[in-house]
């Protein structure tokens, strides 16, 4: 795969990352700052760094199994492991622009 395949599959997967959302928060992941890395390799396997808002988020299970399937229907994508880290930890400084004004905070 050339890395101009990866980047426009890493593009898709951003695409679709922002139709994921916490049922709690009216943001979608991406742009609440929840995504640390994306890794598309040369054998369309993709690995996926993310974390949540709280440890404790009664709809981890849902979202992180939300992720998975939403990537692995992404054509070029073989398989896509995701993996709930907490270092750093999230705050609110990691929130998108968008994320910011639709949670009121500027």
């Amino acid at each position: 795969m050339t890395q101009e395949e990866k980047t426009k599959i890493e593009e898709r997967i951003v695409d679709v990352l922002k139709t994921v959302y916490d049922p709690e928060i009216p943001v979608n992941i991406y742009d609440l700052g929840l995504i640390y890395k994306i890794d598309v390799k040369d054998d369309g396997n993709v690995d996926i760094d993310m974390t949540f808002t709280a440890p404790s988020c009664p709809a981890a299970d849902y979202i992180l199994e939300d992720v998975r399937q939403k990537v692995n229907n992404i054509t070029g994508v073989e398989n896509t492991t995701v993996k709930l880290v907490f270092e750093p930890a999230w705050d609110q400084s990691m929130l998108s622009e968008e994320a910011r004004i639709e949670l009121g905070f500027d």
